[in-house]
């Protein structure tokens, strides 16, 4: 179910769209300023073969004919716990260049991907890695970021979530959160729960 929100800013009208097929971001380019992953043409790259994922959608920011935002949700890493699950699907990136911040790009593309009604028969979860987060163009430290990704997180219902998870544990500042959908059976909840925490010691650190 493509949509397009049109969302005009200061800078200019951004289009909102998705989920997108590859081969409509192959008609577009990248805007140079995103590189928070990878390079702006591999990352475009490596958007178009999320498109080709089974449960895997990209959502833009579109200036004209240039990508200036996205986020990408697919099924968890094959070396994850959560991939166990099969109703979780991962928020894996959100990136918007700073050429256009502070035009609440991110927040919108945030509310047209969780608008999909798919959504709600996912438990959908973000893994927030402090070494993806762009302090320095911010000029934020990693915990006035987190903030702001939590609230970010938050306006979409989002919520902070404990976990034993060895990529979130090892740094403090790194922060699982979810969202739970209303379609999802309370036996999928219950093994979401169940899956939180997996080592002996796991109840006794990273308490939200």
């Amino acid at each position: 179910m493509f949509q397009q929100v049109i969302h005009e800013t200061p800078k200019g009208t951004i289009y909102i769209e998705g989920p997108c097929p590859g081969s409509y971001l192959a008609d577009l380019t990248m805007n140079s300023k995103l590189t928070n992953f990878r390079p702006p043409e591999k990352q475009k790259k490596a958007l178009i073969a999320i498109t080709g994922m089974p449960h895997g959608m990209i959502y833009i920011a579109r200036h004209e004919k240039e990508i200036v935002g996205y986020i990408t949700f697919h099924r968890p890493d094959e070396s994850s716990r959560w991939i166990k699950h099969p109703r979780v699907l991962e928020l894996g990136g959100i990136e918007i260049s700073s050429d256009w911040r502070r035009c609440k790009i991110a927040e919108n593309i945030l509310k047209a991907g969780f608008s999909n009604p798919v959504m709600e028969d996912y438990i959908v979860i973000t893994m927030e890695m402090c070494w993806h987060w762009d302090t320095r163009n911010t000029k934020l430290d990693i915990w006035a970021y987190q903030k702001v990704l939590c609230n970010l997180f938050g306006s979409v219902g989002m919520k902070r979530t404990a976990t034993d998870d060895p990529d979130i544990l090892e740094h403090p500042a790194n922060v699982l959160m979810a969202r739970i959908g209303q379609n999802v059976a309370v036996s999928d909840v219950a093994l979401f729960e169940s899956m939180r925490f997996q080592n002996r010691y796991g109840n006794a650190v990273n308490l939200l």
